[in-house]
């Protein structure tokens, strides 16, 4: 072996019997640091997010180092699969302009809302899933989940919403135009709301993105890494996900690695300091 790799062997048994240096202790130890913060996400993190939680931590890092040892050391998050459309948008109900048009930075809370549905396989047949999330922290503030895609789902989760935020005046919410959103029921609720709708053009996933960017994170977290035996079990696994992780716990790269709960807490008191 010494021979192939042109050493001699008196220094190969030095090196071997020599301690390990400073350098490799230190990074023994943060590689056991990044695989509890790996964990502690579930396994969802990548080497940014994990960076943000060590310094969160006091942990003084750079972030080409992390990045070194999680790939030495097979820590990754997962990929993302591909976006499958969920809504039928060939129907003949009125729609609403394009109003938010991919404005998707807010200024404050409960002004703009995003609204969608995705779908999830369980071996007892399909759960859907409806969420409304508030642009301005990206909490999801209103779900609901059921078997099928009636308008009362959509409903669900903007009912949700409503009691969990009791917007006032002048919110915006924005979905496709799937026809649970276009349909008479959904639109009466928001009138009754006094909620100004607005709606993607056709085909064009991109204007609801930041919705899609949650569901794809949700499948990639959660949906994808296991086989969901019944309904009821992927959706007391959803509404976990949503509510302990995503919403409270979950850095977002968008808001300074924080979570969404945080980002609403500082900005409060920033208000709060303001005035």
């Amino acid at each position: 072996m010494c021979r192939a790799l042109a050493v001699s062997p008196s220094g190969f048994y030095a090196a071997r019997g020599r301690p390990p240096s400073a350098r490799t202790i230190e990074n023994e130890r943060l590689v056991a640091v990044i695989r509890k913060a790996h964990q502690a996400s579930r396994g969802t993190y990548g080497s940014p997010r994990v960076l943000a939680e060590l310094r969160g931590q006091g942990c003084r890092v750079g972030k080409n180092r992390i990045a070194r040892l999680m790939r030495e050391n097979g820590i990754s998050a997962r990929l993302q699969r591909r976006w499958r459309r969920t809504t039928d948008s060939k129907h003949s109900l009125p729609v609403a302009p394009n109003l938010l048009d991919r404005r998707f930075q807010v200024d404050a809370p409960n002004t703009v809302w995003s609204t969608d549905i995705t779908y999830i396989w369980t071996l007892e047949g399909w759960l859907y899933l409806a969420v409304v999330e508030d642009l301005f922290s990206r909490r999801i503030v209103g779900w609901s989940m059921a078997a099928h895609m009636r308008i009362d789902l959509v409903i669900g989760a903007f009912n949700m919403a409503i009691g969990n935020r009791l917007p006032t005046a002048n919110l915006l919410i924005h979905s496709d135009r799937g026809s649970q959103y276009a349909g008479f029921l959904y639109q009466k609720r928001m009138q009754e709301c006094g909620i100004t709708c607005s709606m993607s053009r056709r085909a064009n996933c991109l204007d609801n993105a930041v919705v899609e960017s949650f569901f794809g994170t949700l499948k990639r977290e959660l949906v994808h890494r296991r086989t969901w035996v019944s309904r009821d079990e992927a959706r007391a696994a959803i509404h976990e996900y949503i509510e302990v992780f995503y919403n409270r716990q979950r850095r977002h790269s968008t808001l300074g690695q924080v979570s969404p709960a945080e980002f609403e807490r500082n900005s409060n008191k920033q208000a709060a300091g303001a005035a």
